[in-house]
C-alpha cells in the first residue's frame, strides 16, 4: 500500500517493540510480539492536521498466522472541552482487513461511562517499519 500523496514519514517513532519470543526478531507479524505505542490523534491525515490527543497502549499480535493484534490503548483527548478526558478501546485488529471494528470499553472525564465501538480503516502500512495510518470512526455512548 503507497503511501497518500501528502504523507510526509515521522520524524519519531511512536511504537516499539518491547518484548518478543526469545530468539525470533520482534516484528509486527511476529507472533508474541507486545509493542508499546505514543500516537498522535489528528483530525485528519494531513501532517498539519490540528492534534486532539494521544493514543497509549499497548498491542500484542496474538494470534500463530500473525495476522491480528490484540489493541489495549487509551485515546487521551487534550483538546478544548475534552481536555484531559479519555476512551478506553480494547479488541482484535486483523492487520490486513480494510476495515475492522474494535470495542470502546469504557472512559472518562467527558466520555465516563462510555461504550460502543470504532471502526478502524487502514490508509497506509509500512509493515517493515512498523508505521502505519489508521482511519478511526468512533461511535460513543455516554453520560
Amino acid at each position: 500500500m503507497a503511501p497518500p500523496s501528502h504523507y510526509v514519514a515521522p520524524s519519531l517513532v511512536t511504537a516499539n517493540p518491547i518484548v518478543g519470543i526469545s530468539h525470533k526478531q520482534w516484528l509486527i507479524l511476529g507472533f508474541g510480539t507486545i509493542f508499546a505505542m505514543d500516537d498522535r490523534l489528528a483530525i485528519a491525515i494531513e501532517r498539519n492536521s490540528s492534534e486532539v490527543g494521544r493514543a497509549h497502549g499497548i498491542y500484542v499480535n496474538s494470534v500463530l498466522d500473525g495476522f491480528d493484534l490484540h489493541l489495549l490503548m487509551s485515546f487521551v483527548f487534550s483538546n478544548k472541552e475534552y481536555n484531559g478526558s479519555t476512551l478506553e478501546i480494547q479488541g482484535a485488529d486483523r492487520v490486513f482487513q480494510k476495515y475492522r471494528e474494535v470495542s470502546v470499553v469504557s472512559g472518562t472525564g467527558f466520555f465516563r461511562f462510555a461504550h460502543s465501538f470504532a471502526t478502524l480503516e487502514t490508509d497506509f502500512l509500512d509493515i517493515p517499519n512498523s508505521n502505519a495510518i489508521i482511519r478511526w470512526n468512533v461511535t460513543v455512548f455516554h453520560y
